[in-house]
């Protein structure tokens, strides 16, 4: 079949990175509110209405670059699913905690919650941006859920777990303590966090 009846143009994955780079450094070196989408596409090496295509706001663009940083995080069973679930949430906290110093100096005691404050009221102020970092995390947690089903198949849960809730308790408990209590998130949490789930659902 030919290719005459295709429609618009491919992608262009290269320029997609290209941008998504320039937006990630320039969240860092700038914060939320001072970061330029004119000057990633700048820095991009691209006309601003190629960015302006794919992602039309800043909302928009930092929470692709959001989910970037949450896609470079491995989900795999090894057939150890407390290793594997405090490897990964060691590894989501670690971003979390990156994201609390965003353009902000390492600051001891300072616990804003920073970035992802910042997404989550983008997400609550435009339904679009909303419905992003809804997919954003429903297409991750699923990987997740799928981990614990294959643990729960492999009889290291109890057959009445419900992955899905298991995940919930132990996902909330790490976004409840950035965004509610302000408390530190650390391996030490993530262990106790993941020993206390763990207890209620092995045999």
């Amino acid at each position: 079949m030919g290719t005459s009846g295709r429609r618009g143009r491919p992608r262009d994955e290269e320029a997609d990175a290209r941008i998504l780079d320039a937006a990630g450094d320039l969240l860092l070196e700038r914060g939320y509110d001072r970061m330029s989408v004119d000057e990633a596409a700048t820095r991009a090496g691209v006309a601003k209405t190629t960015l302006y295509r794919r992602w039309p706001t800043k909302d928009h663009l930092i929470v692709a670059v959001v989910a970037r940083i949450q896609d470079a995080v491995p989900v795999a069973y090894s057939g150890d699913v407390r290793a594997d679930l405090t490897a990964y949430l060691n590894a989501i906290t670690d971003g979390l905690n990156r994201m609390r110093q965003v353009a902000r100096p390492a600051t001891a005691g300072d616990m804003s919650a920073g970035l992802v404050a910042e997404v989550a009221a983008a997400a609550a102020r435009h339904a679009d941006v909303g419905a992003a970092v809804q997919a954003m995390f429903t297409r991750r947690n699923a990987l997740v859920v799928t981990l614990l089903e294959q643990a729960r198949l492999h009889g290291e849960l109890r057959a009445e777990t419900d992955p899905e809730v298991l995940f919930d308790q132990l996902a909330g408990a790490l976004y409840y303590r950035l965004l509610v209590t302000g408390r530190p998130i650390d391996a030490a949490y993530v262990d106790r966090l993941v020993t206390g789930a763990l207890d209620g659902a092995t045999s």
